[in-house]
């Protein structure tokens, strides 16, 4: 027996929040520069919200309203916020190094060349067959949950509760397979004068309950529920807990189930590999499971700043590819145009659309990154090209 647990946030949890008001800050500058720079972190706390960071844009730069909108968006009032900005200008070594790549400058001439990647490290992108999302099914199934909460919020089918909330998924497994619901973990906030216990019995039967369904996974008499376990939430959001953004990874990603290069997404622009490499690391992981290539891909891209080629590219299909994870890398080569620039031309990362993608995970099937045509006939034709055909079968 195995169990594996994932976890997802509210529109209003404190961390969050700093991640949409940081990506909202990105798309407001998008929306009049599309070369824009940008790389801010936020933090909120009581009545306070901090922002810092470096931009680079010749549009006007208005962080205060940006500010203001994400904090409607997720549920609070916009005003009564003391808001403090520090940012300035990309440092010009790194903006040297981006603007025009070391194979530029050292003389190839190729499409896409010019720019380099914004930082150093390794990024990584994972699929799995468990899910029509591609993503692991506890981390689905959280999502739906904290999904679900924030509608009964605005739609008012759950009177009384808050923007913080979050939502624990633990599930049995055998032999890869998920068998059953292990323990679901809700907390939500509310209003003082709520019925808790009243509280506990509607999300149980309005959020928990068919949130799994939705997944034909059902409550039975093994499986621990606990709402509000620490008893009343009254005060939440950044009066009860400091937000900070880049904070929730997991919940960005693949819910702790797969490798993570510690790079946060939201609030930088897409020549910062942290995000846009990982962006393509996913699609290339996706394509290799509708490839039937594999069940599971475990794709990793690392990168060296100023660099347009990755240094490295690996797969782990973790015992389930066809062919061996050398050659799975190969044809990822052969088939992927890596390069900072292609990928953001490929996936329209200069779009101000990042802020739709701020709750809820960044690779769900909402997200307009996997809204295209995977190249998976070209990758099994790369992938045959490199391994003995008489080993493959379809």
């Amino acid at each position: 027996m195995d169990i594996r647990t994932c976890e997802s946030t509210c529109v209003g949890h404190p961390d969050k929040l700093c991640d949409l008001i940081a990506d909202t800050i990105l798309d407001d500058l998008l929306f009049e520069d599309p070369s824009a720079r940008c790389a801010v972190e936020v933090m909120a706390t009581k009545g306070r919200i901090i922002v810092a960071g470096e931009i680079t844009s010749s549009a006007r730069v208005r962080v205060r309203e940006s500010v203001r909108r994400a904090l409607i968006r997720a549920g609070y009032a916009p005003f009564g916020w003391r808001v403090n900005v520090h940012t300035h200008s990309q440092s010009p070594d790194i903006a040297a190094g981006v603007n025009t790549s070391l194979e530029a400058r050292g003389g190839e001439e190729s499409a896409y060349v010019s720019l380099g990647a914004g930082d150093q490290g390794t990024v990584y992108g994972y699929a799995t067959r468990e899910t029509s999302q591609r993503l692991p099914l506890p981390l689905v199934v959280a999502h739906d949950m904290c999904r679900r909460l924030d509608k009964a919020r605005t739609e008012g089918t759950i009177r009384g509760i808050g923007c913080d909330g979050k939502a624990q998924v633990s599930l049995r497994y055998e032999d890869g397979q998920a068998v059953g619901v292990e323990a679901v973990v809700v907390s939500i906030q509310h209003m003082k004068d709520t019925d808790l216990e009243e509280l506990r019995r509607t999300v149980r039967t309005q959020v928990i309950a068919p949130a799994l369904a939705r997944h034909d996974l059902h409550i039975d008499e093994d499986t621990l529920v606990l709402v509000n376990p620490a008893g009343p939430f009254t005060l939440g959001g950044p009066a009860a807990d400091t937000g900070l953004s880049g904070r929730k990874l997991a919940v960005d990603t693949y819910g702790g189930l797969a490798p993570h290069g510690g790079g946060a997404f939201s609030g930088k622009d897409a020549t910062k590999v942290d995000r846009s490499g990982a962006y393509m690391a996913r699609l290339i992981a996706e394509t290799i499971v509708d490839a039937h290539l594999a069940d599971e891909a475990v794709v990793a891209l690392s990168y060296a700043i100023g660099k347009a080629d990755p240094v490295a590219v690996s797969v782990d299909s973790r015992g389930t590819g066809i062919v061996a994870d050398e050659v799975l890398a190969q044809a990822v080569r052969a088939v992927f145009d890596l390069r900072p620039e292609a990928i953001i031309e490929q996936l329209r990362l200069r779009q101000p659309l990042f802020a739709e993608h701020a709750t809820y995970g960044h690779f769900t099937k909402s997200s307009r990154w996997n809204h295209f045509t995977l190249n998976t006939q070209e990758l099994r034709e790369a992938v045959e090209a490199r391994a003995n055909r008489n080993t493959l079968t379809w």
